[in-house]
């Protein structure tokens, strides 16, 4: 089964839901995911979004955290109803040296 999904698509679908703080649901290395998109940033030329999947599994002592997802290999996206509550903003800084944020939440 082929996922597409236009880019343009993609960054209105990743924008609202920022703004609005809505969850979005997405395809991503086959497999369905639900996160909480918190920015997106250019790292090698290329855009990540960085969200938080609440469905990861982590240990007892670990805080959630971003995970980064290339943005275009990211398909069939769509909004949720569900909210989220954004994690702290010193929680969000670049993961890597070199990381450019883009487009991060107020």
């Amino acid at each position: 089964m082929q996922h597409e999904n236009s880019f343009e698509t993609a960054q209105a679908v990743v924008g609202q839901a920022m703004s609005e703080r809505l969850m979005i649901r997405a395809i991503y290395n086959a497999a369905e995911l639900t996160l909480a998109p918190h920015q997106i940033v250019l790292r090698n030329d290329a855009l990540y979004l960085g969200a938080v999947n609440p469905k990861k599994n982590r240990r007892v002592d670990e805080e959630p955290s971003l995970g980064y997802f290339k943005l275009d290999g990211l398909s069939d996206l769509a909004l949720t109803d569900e909210r989220f509550e954004p994690l702290p903003a010193e929680a969000c800084g670049p993961a890597r040296e070199g990381d450019q944020v883009i487009v991060a939440l107020d």
